[in-house]
């Protein structure tokens, strides 16, 4: 007739759904390696911001607005780490003013204004 036989049809469906399965289990590992390859990569290219007493770092200022007309750095500073706690919070000093207060570093990023001021020459032609 029209393959009626129902055993051979459940069967049958019995058969899909197995292997439509196994393709959603290769699937899902296929997707966990990927990202963790994706996290190891990330992670190799990120750079280690380790941060020392008395070093010079600058502020990453989330609050600031920008106003049509106006360029504005989202950085300011610098300022000098007076003390580095555990978790990335660290104690900072304004070099202007000896106000100190309390920041995430994870804000921070190396000031590296002194560096490039040190290795700066200057060249004289006659």
């Amino acid at each position: 007739m029209l393959n009626f036989d129902d055993q051979a049809a459940g069967e049958r469906r019995l058969m899909q759904l197995n292997e439509l399965e196994g393709f959603r289990n290769q699937a899902s590992e296929n997707a966990k390696i990927y990202k963790e390859n994706t996290k190891r990569w990330h992670d190799q290219n990120i750079a280690r911001r380790e941060f020392i007493e008395g070093q010079k770092v600058l502020l990453y200022n989330s609050r600031l607005k920008f106003f049509i007309g106006k360029l504005k750095s989202r950085w300011s500073g610098p300022f000098t780490i007076l003390k580095v706690f555990p978790y990335s919070h660290v104690e900072l000093m304004e070099d202007k003013t000896q106000r100190t207060f309390t920041v995430n570093g994870h804000r921070l990023k190396n000031y590296l204004g002194d560096l490039l001021d040190e290795k700066r020459v200057s060249y004289h032609f006659s």
